[in-house]
């Protein structure tokens, strides 16, 4: 089956309508795609391939999956450390992050550095809602993400990616393609340019809503809440 990919409008429709009609908070939601980011990554990179996840968080919601994402891979044995340099004053947030702390979670201050006693790197800085210049104190990370040799596993959008087209054509960010790309709901039109391994998580629309937008539920298996897809499976509309 060819997955239909969602836009950039699309998608920020689709969110607003799971917290209103759909009846879902945005905990919830936080809650489901950063679950299915963290079985993603203990199926391709499992605690005994090394434990060490260096966890990347942007200040919003794609940061606040990586959060959740990190909470779960350190109750799976993993010994995750977070890069969270812009802290938000949202009181979700600061929940994630106490969590975490309450975990004895380290939230280092150098990604740069981080980079090198890490094992598996997670990028959850920016979503699909991404656009424009990569602003400090990211450049440094979209920088070490493109020159590392780890595998690294992008939340929704690879850092730097415009949601429509995809990787930027020089500069910062036009070398970076993850290792693994884990798309929530539904692939984003970039994915035709992604080359690794993709999946998609968020066990959670009904049929209705899928239909309404116009977006394929893939079949997902017993109790996972992700599912691999081929790189020839998605179209654009």
């Amino acid at each position: 089956m060819a997955l239909k990919t969602l836009s950039a409008k699309a998608a920020a429709a689709l969110d607003q309508e799971l917290m209103s009609t759909g009846a879902f908070s945005i905990d919830q939601l936080m809650e489901l795609a950063g679950l299915s980011v963290s079985q993603v990554i203990y199926c391709v990179h499992p605690p005994n391939k090394g434990s060490r996840i260096l966890v990347a968080c942007g200040p919003g919601n794609n940061g606040g999956d990586g959060l959740v994402a990190a909470r779960h891979l350190r109750h799976y044995g993993y010994q995750p450390s977070v890069y969270y340099p812009k802290r938000s004053k949202n009181e979700l947030y600061q929940r994630l992050a106490k969590q975490l702390e309450d975990l004895e979670v380290e939230f280092v201050g150098d990604f740069t550095s981080a980079v090198k006693s890490a094992d598996h790197i997670v990028d959850a800085v920016f979503g699909f809602s991404f656009s424009g210049e990569v602003r400090e104190p990211f450049p440094a990370v979209i920088k070490a993400l493109e020159e590392t040799k780890l595998p690294v596993t992008s939340v929704d959008a690879p850092s730097s990616w415009d949601i429509e087209t995809g990787p930027p054509q020089s500069g910062l960010g036009s070398k970076f393609n993850p290792t693994h790309l884990v798309s929530l709901t539904a692939p984003k039109p970039l994915t035709q340019y992604f080359k690794g391994r993709h999946f998609i998580g968020g066990r959670f629309v009904s049929p209705a809503i899928a239909k309404k937008y116009e977006f394929d539920i893939p079949s997902y298996q017993g109790i996972d809440q992700f599912v691999e897809v081929g790189a020839d499976s998605v179209r654009k509309l």
